[in-house]
């Protein structure tokens, strides 16, 4: 009998992917990606074990599930990092250039 490819296992695979280069985007694409990552490598997990002679792909799986959560804990020291920088620079900040070089200066003390 012929080895049957995992179910979603190219979809883990490349959510995982997908949650680690959308880190970059502000934290939010990725920590989605991320978590729809692991929700679907674990399923894939869970099918496998049942009948591990019938399928193959298990390594798209766990690449798949890892980098998932690598991309979920970036995603989150992202969104924690984009927080601090509008709550210690200020909403007004963000959307005035010259202020926000003001408040640059003096956070580097010149």
């Amino acid at each position: 009998m012929e080895k049957q490819m995992l179910p979603n296992a190219t979809l883990a695979l490349v959510m995982g992917i997908l949650s680690i280069i959308g880190c970059c985007c502000y934290g939010l694409p990725g920590l989605v990606f991320g978590i729809v990552a692991i929700i679907v490598a674990s399923k894939a997990e869970k099918v496998y074990k049942e009948n591990p002679e019938n399928y193959s792909g298990i390594g798209n799986v766990k690449a798949g599930k890892i980098m998932g959560i690598i991309g979920v804990v970036l995603s989150v020291l992202m969104t924690i990092y984009i927080v601090w920088i509008f709550s210690y620079f200020g909403w007004e900040a963000m959307q005035d250039p010259e202020l926000l070089q003001e408040r640059m200066r003096e956070m580097m003390g010149q």
